[in-house]
């Protein structure tokens, strides 16, 4: 298992498991996503994304969706989506990540903590205030800061030997992987093959 950026061919699929999870995603863009795949068949495990908000409030990092289809459930798939995101969350300079849940326990294990409302800024304030309204009051706002993330072991190990408690639906096809999955422009390379000589 690996988790990488999406591409442009994963958007009719992302959208297709977004509808299936009744996500609501009003500022959809594939490039903001992430995608757990099994390395042998490169079957889709799992998704999830960070939404920045830039306000006149203030500016800050939201761990969005975080998504695992049901056959890739409780084998640390999430877990390693979510690691992803906060890495990529502290590599655009957020050193704190958000999350807005009815879940607390499921993100104490990564070092979230939960947060009093009266001391979170104006803007992660008025961003849980419309979370409530579209999820319900019991919510609550969650951050962690990003030297502080950690996976625990336990879902290290699932997450090496994960496998779907299905068979591939039928007419599924595995996607080859090309060369733009490892940062390498099939265009402007001079040779197939850089043995670095």
């Amino acid at each position: 298992m690996y988790v990488r950026d999406a591409k442009n061919r994963d958007e009719v699929w992302l959208l297709d498991r977004i509808e299936e999870a009744d996500i609501d995603d009003p500022a959809f863009r594939s490039r903001d996503y992430v995608i757990a795949l099994d390395e042998e068949t490169s079957r889709k495990a799992g998704f999830g994304r960070i939404r920045v908000h830039k306000t006149d409030s203030g500016e800050f990092c939201e761990l969005a969706f975080v998504y695992t289809l049901p056959p890739w459930r409780q084998q640390g798939v999430a877990a390693h989506v979510i690691e992803r995101l906060v890495s990529e969350a502290s590599d655009e300079g957020y050193d704190t990540v958000y999350t807005f849940t009815r879940q607390p326990s499921y993100f104490t294990p990564f070092n979230f903590e939960p947060r009093e409302t009266g001391a979170l800024p104006e803007s992660v304030r008025q961003r849980l205030e419309t979370v409530r309204k579209e999820r319900g009051e019991d919510v609550i706002a969650m951050s962690v800061h990003a030297d502080e993330f950690i996976v625990p072991s336990r879902f290290r190990e699932r997450f090496k030997s994960a496998s779907p408690a299905d068979e591939p639906e039928e007419g599924e096809v595995p996607i080859e992987e090309t060369a733009e999955d490892f940062g390498i422009d099939a265009d402007e390379a001079t040779y197939k093959y850089d043995t670095g000589n």
